[in-house]
């Protein structure tokens, strides 16, 4: 069995004021197994609560199984399912023909850039919409049946105990983003939030088409700060912002055009986050109707600048268990650096942003 970050010797213990907070969870595939080691980490504070969740594409995946999980055992609960998830979508794509064979995996590590499986998946995603590759009613998405196999979603919408979940998708008509709460959340709200339009058709839901919420909120934080929830929101975040090399072949390109578009508007809700910051610092805003938000960040953007874009459709079992490592140390890194900052002071610096 694969040693788990959880299956090394607890931190120490550090006596701290219990903190609330709000977390934010970007999609990026695969890469979302990252998350997964950041929630894993964060779990073991018993210091830390968990007020609120917004997430998008496998960071609403993740939202959704960290909140069943925490109704159905606590904390440990959150683990288990989050642990079974992913170890059931590994062994899902294990059998999947998107992976790269033992002579390419070994020349080419985890990236598949050049593999024969990878080129052939994205010519076809090129040249053809799903609708042309797949013109049967018959829904060809793997996803769907691990989703299916491992929540009770039904069991979380009427759990009033549960924590407030925000899972975001973009309406594919009129071009706004739509927030599924808690309360409304399907496994069709979950794919709607994954859908890529190159790879899958457009998820319908009461009469609305949705494709990925990444394109309008990735995630979205508005619907954590208009409510009166946490003041703090830690954001896990996949996609770099900055790369200092030039890309100039198609995948690089098309690599980094992922990552600006699906950043884009997060960077808009920081810029507006932070102008309000400075406006109540300087006494033009009033308190109650504005409050003090505290943002801080998790990421590794020097490891996870090595990734290609076709990472994000890797599903090896090692692939997905080093990205969870780095995600557990990363959020280690950020509670032995920052800890004693929630609910204190912003640890993310707008400047990056801006």
């Amino acid at each position: 069995m694969d040693s788990l970050p959880n299956q090394q010797p607890a931190p120490v213990a550090v006596s701290r004021d219990t903190r609330r907070i709000n977390l934010a969870l970007q999609g990026g595939g695969t890469h979302g197994a990252f998350t997964w080691g950041v929630l894993d980490r964060l779990l073991e504070e018993e210091w830390l609560e968990f007020d609120g969740m917004s997430g998008t594409s496998a960071g609403a995946i993740n939202a959704a199984l960290f909140a069943q999980g925490m109704c159905e055992g606590g904390r440990a609960g959150a683990r288990r399912l989050m642990d079974r998830f992913w170890r059931d979508l590994g062994s899902r794509f294990a059998i999947s023909p998107l992976q790269t064979s033992p002579v390419e995996r070994a020349i080419w590590g985890w990236d598949m850039t050049y593999s024969f499986a990878w080129n052939a998946f994205d010519t076809l995603t090129r040249v053809a919409s799903p609708y042309q590759f797949n013109p049967f009613p018959i829904e060809f998405n793997p996803l769907r049946r691990a989703l299916e196999s491992t929540l009770d979603l039904e069991r979380l919408r009427n759990d009033s105990s549960a924590m407030r979940l925000f899972i975001s998708a973009t309406n594919v008509r009129t071009g706004k983003p739509k927030v599924f709460r808690r309360e409304e959340l399907t496994v069709d709200a979950l794919l709607a939030s994954a859908c890529l339009p190159n790879i899958f058709r457009a998820v319908e839901i009461d009469g609305e088409a949705y494709w990925d919420g990444g394109y309008l909120g990735n995630p979205a934080l508005w619907p954590l700060y208009h409510e009166r929830s946490a003041a703090d929101i830690i954001l896990v975040q996949l996609n770099p912002l900055y790369r200092p090399e030039l890309p100039t072949s198609v995948s690089d390109i098309m690599n980094r055009l992922n990552e600006i578009s699906f950043n884009a508007s997060l960077m808009s809700e920081i810029r507006a986050i932070d102008f309000v910051q400075r406006l109540l610092e300087s006494g033009r805003l009033e308190q109650p109707r504005y409050r003090r938000i505290f943002l801080h960040s998790i990421e590794d953007e020097e490891r996870m600048r090595a990734f290609k874009l076709s990472t994000k459709f890797n599903g090896d079992w090692s692939f997905l268990t080093t990205l969870r490592d780095y995600g557990y140390q990363a959020a280690d890194n950020f509670l032995m650096q920052s800890g004693e900052k929630i609910g204190r002071e912003n640890t993310l610096d707008p400047a990056r942003y801006l």
